[in-house]
């Protein structure tokens, strides 16, 4: 129950920043909200979170039947014993949503500063939401015509 409700609530966040982000005037109270109660509040309890699972403070949540993960195996077979638990899956989530919505922020203010229309970025940063590398890919390579021109004497 408290890792689906922290779950739930991360998401929350992350949906209200992107919300901001989408639909909000751009001005820096906006950009501040995202920032910190968006990106900051989820590094927070990503932070939280990673310290209590890795002293073992909380209880992981692991899957019946599931080996109990170690903390310094960077192996894949590590990693999937990690994501074997419901902590795995909410500390590892948490830090997807707090790294999209940050590299949102990023292209958001990027594309305001080169000229790109709201509507032109909407389609990048859904993708940014729903699939964060394809959408920076796709904003670093539509991005590129402006960012050179601007760089141009």
């Amino acid at each position: 129950m408290f890792w689906q409700t922290l779950f739930s609530f991360t998401n929350l966040v992350a949906l209200i920043g992107w919300v901001l982000l989408l639909f909000a005037p751009r001005r820096p109270l906006t950009y501040s909200a995202i920032l910190y109660a968006g990106v900051g509040l989820l590094c927070l309890i990503y932070t939280v979170l990673l310290v209590l699972l890795v002293g073992k403070v909380v209880d992981p949540g692991a899957i019946p039947g599931a080996a109990p993960f170690d903390v310094s195996d960077y192996s894949i077979g590590g990693i999937r014993k990690l994501f074997m638990t419901d902590a795995g899956v909410v500390v590892g989530w948490t830090h997807y949503l707090a790294f999209d919505l940050f590299v949102g922020l990023w292209i958001s203010r990027d594309a305001d500063n080169k000229g790109f229309s709201r509507l032109a970025q909407a389609p990048i940063l859904v993708l940014t939401y729903l699939a964060g590398p394809v959408g920076l890919f796709l904003w670093l390579a539509i991005r590129e015509r402006r960012a050179r021109a601007a760089a141009r004497p």
